[in-house]
This record gives C-alpha cells, structure tokens and sequence, in this order.
C-alpha cells in the first residue's frame, strides 16, 4: 500500500500517546520512524513499532524519562538515558553538543542507559546543518560473526558521519556488516532472496535464504577489513560509555531484556576552531566527486547522502511503500 508522510507521523504518534508516551517524545520517536521509511531504510521504519510499545509495555523503555547527565569536562557530557526513548534521548544530548561545541570547538556525549536510537543519519545531519561536523556511533546486540567464524560474536555497530556543504551536507550511515538485522527480517517476511555475503545460517555456510539467515549470523560487509572496524568501534564506544560487549548486549530487538548497548556522539565546531570555510571547499570536492569520470554502465556518481536525498522527495511527493501486514500490525496497537 502506498500512504502519506502525515498519515504515517499521525499513525505511529497516535500509538505511543496511546501507551505514555508525551505528546513532544512521541513526536520525535514517529518522525524517526517516518523518516527510516521515507529514506527506504525500512528497517528503521514503521515496522519496528510492534517491538518499540511491547517494550514499552513492559517496563523496559520509559517513554516519559528525563535523561540524568552531567558535563565531567568543559567538552565531554555523560549521559544515563534513564531507558528512554532511543531518539528523545540522542536529539536532546546532540542539540546540547552543538550548543557547547559552538563555544569551544569540541563535544562529546557518551550515552547508556538508552533504547535503539533509528538511523544515524538524522543526528550526523543536524549537526551538519547547524555548520558542524558530527560522528555518531552505536552499538548492537551480537549480530555479526568475525572473520573466520560462524557465531554472531561482534554488533553492527553503526557509525554516521555529518558534514556540513554549501549545499546538501554529506551524510554517511552505514553499518559494519553487509546487511541490517531489520533488512533481513523484512527479507524473510517477504520471500525474498538475500544478497550474495550478507549472510551464514546456523551452520556457518554462506546463505541467500533470509529463513535460514535469521537462525545464523550477518556477515561482516569487506571480510576482515568491516569485521576489524566494527570489532573497533564496539570496543570504542563500550569503553567510552561503560555499555556491554558482544554477546551481553541486549534491547535493542527483543521486548522484553533492558537495553545494555552505547551510543557515542562527536561535534566539532570548524568556525569556533577557526577553520572557516570548510563548508564551501567540501562542497566543491563532493561535486568534482560526482562530476568525475563515469565507470562503463553508470549514468551518475552519488555521494552519500544523495540516493536517501532522492527517495525522500520522490516519496514525499509520491507516498511511501509500506507492506499491507506492516500498516496492519501498527493500526491494531490503537486501543
């Protein structure tokens, strides 16, 4: 079925002020929703609302909870999320590192506590937009197996980039394995066939079947090289915000466990280290990128950024796909 961007934000806020949720928290976790669906990560989108109020149901997310935090530095903010929601949380902790690195050129948050915060993208582009270059990071349960092994040992990990451009910032968000959990989830309720090396089964063989991929484990994307990068980031961000590792993460796709795992947020303030201009040479780069040499079969040269740019005005004008039985399964957690 094919719905609108309000019809969706009013859907999704409409459920959580159902279950406690304030009406500006549930305003904020629905427009991160809407915006995993309207920039094609379904993954993040309306189909993880089912999870998000069971768990809010059971106690484990606390949709009304004020984060405790304290600057232990004149740059560094520690955050207890208090079992938040995941996106509340992160936009309060990223809007006061952008305030303070305007001052003096550096922030950092180090968050636990929190739930799943959605996509990256939307705090690295924040910060973009306000002329700030933003890292995002987060960790996950134990979804991808190392190279050489067969058991889900290391998360995700996620990491976002945000630079600010004279025109449309550059926005990276990408996970450190071949595929998201969510992705193959939404693969598997479809009947649709995965990509080659995303994935093993139970048995450590390489598998296209999303079936059997949700019984094994998400491969990491480049072999050992995405492998050592989320195994860095993993112990980066777990060592930095005191979250837990490997296989003791959980609550980040289950309804039941506390969610254990770190977020990490960075903001440098080019201006207040008084290096200006970078927004307009960075943009000058990013289009001699795309304006490069095309390889035999390609009719353009994207940036990342672009392609979820495109999907987003496309299904704005348009409407946004959502699966019959996802639209379903939201509604009926209306009272």
């Amino acid at each position: 079925m094919i719905v609108n961007e309000a019809d969706e934000l009013e859907l999704v806020s409409k459920v959580l002020l159902a279950h406690g949720a304030p009406s500006p928290a549930a305003k904020i976790q629905a427009r991160v929703l809407v915006e995993g669906d309207l920039r094609g990560q379904q993954s993040h989108g309306l189909q993880r609302l089912p999870v998000l109020v069971e768990r809010i149901t059971n106690g484990v997310i606390d949709a009304a909870a004020v984060p405790v935090e304290k600057w232990v530095s004149e740059s560094y903010l520690d955050v207890d999320g208090a079992r938040g929601l995941g996106p509340v949380v992160a936009f309060h902790v990223v809007d006061q590192l952008i305030e303070r690195a305007s001052k003096v050129g550096l922030a950092v948050g180090s968050v636990r506590n929190n739930n799943h915060v959605g996509m990256l993208a939307c705090y690295v582009e924040r910060v973009a937009y306000a002329g700030h270059i933003g890292l995002a990071f987060t960790t996950s349960e134990a979804l991808v197996h190392p190279s050489g092994g067969r058991t889900a040992m290391v998360g995700t990990n996620p990491i976002g980039v945000g630079v600010p451009t004279d025109g449309e910032p550059f926005v990276l968000d990408m996970a450190t394995g071949a595929a998201s959990r969510g992705k193959i989830l939404a693969f598997a309720r479809d009947g649709k066939p995965l990509g080659q090396g995303w994935a093993i089964d139970a048995e450590g063989a390489p598998t296209m079947d999303a079936e059997l991929a949700v019984d094994g484990a998400i491969s990491p994307f480049g072999g050992p090289k995405g492998y050592a990068l989320g195994l860095a980031l993993e112990l980066v961000v777990a060592g930095l915000t005191g979250s837990e590792t490997g296989q003791r993460v959980l609550g980040t796709l289950d309804a039941r466990a506390v969610c254990n795992k770190g977020d990490l947020f960075v903001v440098f303030s080019p201006d207040a280290l008084g290096l200006g201009g970078v927004a307009s040479r960075m943009g000058t780069y990013l289009d001699e990128v795309r304006n490069s040499p095309l390889a035999e079969g390609f009719t353009s040269i994207d940036v990342p950024g672009d392609r979820a740019r495109r999907t987003r005005a496309e299904r704005i004008a348009h409407g946004i796909p959502i699966p019959d039985a996802v639209w379903k399964a939201a509604e009926e957690l209306l009272p």
